[in-house]
């Protein structure tokens, strides 16, 4: 906007003290002072409203004038309620700088004033963007030569100092502008949005994190391309769409600004259509191979597709890499009268779990493939430098002491790491996600058994509480595998039978025989490793297991004694 509107505006009051030539200035924000020195706070284009609180005498006029005119202000408004008319030092200052004066009558307040400024501008700024994004979102849907969301984020910055970013439902960075969020504040953001978006109230959603505010605006799975038709289900859209996360509270905006970023989230969106309709190669190799495997083909066979699908996955690299299987899976505890399409969910959240830099490497993007059949997503996951493999075609780097299996492989706790809380939220109190891990393996001989180790690391996994929960290949090897399938009515008889005459004990005297129990078998039965740990003396720990073995009738030297409490403290 012009000085000249200001004027033009009879509710605003104002009247033109000296200045006249200069009234076609751009007016690009409005700031209100009465410091001595305001020249940190303005970056140039500002209308300066003051009240003059800053002036003890006609020697203070000169200096402030010339700190505004040097920064590049456009103008200033005095106010006149305090000390009535501007003094005329003030306005002899103002002529020598060429700085537009305005007086403002007393029964004008300076909030009026600025609100009309801000309006006007953000208003002018949106108007310009939304042609800017219109053109751009045309070159997008025509082309790649658009640039990506990254230029729409640069320009919502540059014009409208907005600070966005473009993040994935567990929080993960897909683009922005300036600098990135920490992956914490990006976690946090996606699950305050998940959570929202559960509720069905529409967008934006206001988030507050670390004493900054968010506006959250969700980004459409519009389902086009090589895509499949959007969910009907709310809790199974919610679990793939993208969000915008702008660092501002939108809930006063214009509706102006409002339509404006929602011409970026569909401009988003055609992005996104784009991305993922690239991972149709790698779906459709991944649902071949998976179909072989499944039917019982021949090892030649598959070898021969996983040959194809080496080179899509790996572009660049010679040889066949090693391969590990991830099954997920994505069940609602309620699903009468709703369409929840539970393997589509999961291999979305699957595809989102296996890109993330920090668990897969970098370029993870471009060489996952991952199939859903049913009720169950299955990944194909290549290894670009895999551990030694057995005659088998399994994973013997543990075996063999291979110093690099820790950076080769996926490992079933790391996947879940960042992205549990968000997705606790995404799925709430009717809805689990569950994991399997299996070994590496390197050859086609190896992916029928990875498929099943996957399958039952995942049947581990949901037998534990929470909504988010995996289990890799090594527990299937381990008791961990026995106790999630015992029957809830022999564990808590098992356990009593052992535990509960300690726990009484406990709570009558206070002798802390259980944590004694779990000490000492930690310890392998050693009395002094057991002693030091515990901060006794060796002779109080004898009296105390002594008391242990009186009150069960076990005898902790013996090893099926040990075992059994100890399967009864992991159980309990």
């Amino acid at each position: 906007m012009r000085l000249r509107a200001l004027l033009d505006t009879e509710a605003l009051g104002l009247r033109l003290l000296g200045g006249e030539d200069e009234l076609d200035r751009s007016v690009r924000g409005v700031m209100t002072t009465d410091l001595r020195d305001p020249s940190r706070y303005l970056s140039g284009g500002e209308l300066v409203l003051t009240g003059l609180a800053w002036r003890r005498d006609a020697a203070d006029s000169e200096p402030f004038i010339r700190i505004l005119a040097n920064a590049g202000v456009a103008g200033l408004a005095a106010g006149e309620a305090e000390l009535g008319a501007v003094p005329d030092d003030m306005i002899e200052a103002c002529l020598r700088h060429r700085l537009p004066l305005f007086a403002v009558d007393e029964t004008v307040a300076f909030a009026t004033i600025t609100e009309h400024v801000v309006r006007q501008v953000s208003g002018e700024r949106a108007g310009d963007l939304a042609a800017v994004v219109d053109r751009h979102r045309r070159l997008m849907t025509s082309g790649p030569a658009g640039g990506g969301p990254e230029v729409v984020l640069d320009l919502l910055t540059s014009d409208l100092d907005l600070r966005a970013w473009v993040l994935s439902p567990t929080g993960r960075q897909i683009a922005g502008a300036g600098e990135p969020l920490s992956p914490g504040i990006g976690a946090e953001l996606a699950g305050r949005h998940l959570a929202a978006t559960r509720t069905g109230r529409p967008g934006p959603h206001r988030a507050e994190v670390d004493g900054t505010a968010y506006s959250l605006f969700p980004i459409r799975n519009t389902g086009r391309g090589a895509l499949p038709a959007p969910p009907r289900d709310l809790r199974a859209s919610v679990l793939s769409d993208w969000l915008l996360a702008v660092a501002a509270d939108a809930g006063d905006w214009p509706d102006a600004r409002l339509d404006l970023l929602q011409g970026v989230t569909q401009l988003i969106a055609v992005e996104r259509d784009r991305r993922d309709a690239a991972r149709a190669v790698r779906r459709r190799l991944a649902q071949e191979v998976l179909e072989l495997v499944q039917t019982g083909a021949a090892p030649a066979e598959i070898a021969a597709r996983l040959r194809v699908a080496a080179p899509v996955l790996l572009p660049g690299v010679g040889t066949a890499p090693h391969w590990q299987v991830v099954v997920a899976r994505v069940e609602w505890r309620t699903t009468e009268g709703t369409d929840v399409p539970a393997g589509q969910a999961a291999q979305a959240l699957l595809e989102e779990i296996l890109v993330d830099p920090a668990v897969t490497g970098p370029d993870s993007a471009d060489r996952i493939a991952v199939a859903h059949t049913g009720e169950e997503a299955i990944a194909l996951v290549p290894l670009t430098a895999a551990p030694p493999a057995g005659p088998d075609g399994s994973d013997t780097a543990e075996e063999n002491g291979a110093p690099d299996r820790q950076e080769a492989a996926l490992h079933a706790d790391a996947l879940l790491t960042a992205v549990r809380a968000p997705l606790s939220a995404g799925l709430a109190d009717d809805g689990r996600l569950t994991l399997g891990v299996s070994a590496a393996v390197h050859s086609a001989e190896g992916l029928r058994g990875a498929l099943e180790e996957a399958r039952h690391a995942r049947r581990v996994a949901a037998a534990r509480p929470g909504p988010v929960c995996a289990a890799g290949h090594h527990e299937l090897a381990s008791h961990v595998l026995l106790l999630p399938f015992v029957p809830d009515d022999v564990r808590r008889a098992f356990t009593a039978r052992l535990l509960d005459p300690l726990r009484d004990y406990d709570r009558r005297h206070r002798a802390e025989l259980i944590e004694t129990l779990e000490a000492f078998l930690d310890c392998d039965g050693s009395w002094t490793r057991c002693a030091a740990r515990l901060h006794l003396h060796v002779n109080t720990l004898r009296y105390r297991v002594g008391r242990i073995e009186q009150l069960t009738g076990r005898d902790l030297s013996r090893l099926e004694d040990k075992l059994d409490f100890f399967l009864a403290l992991r159980m309990s």
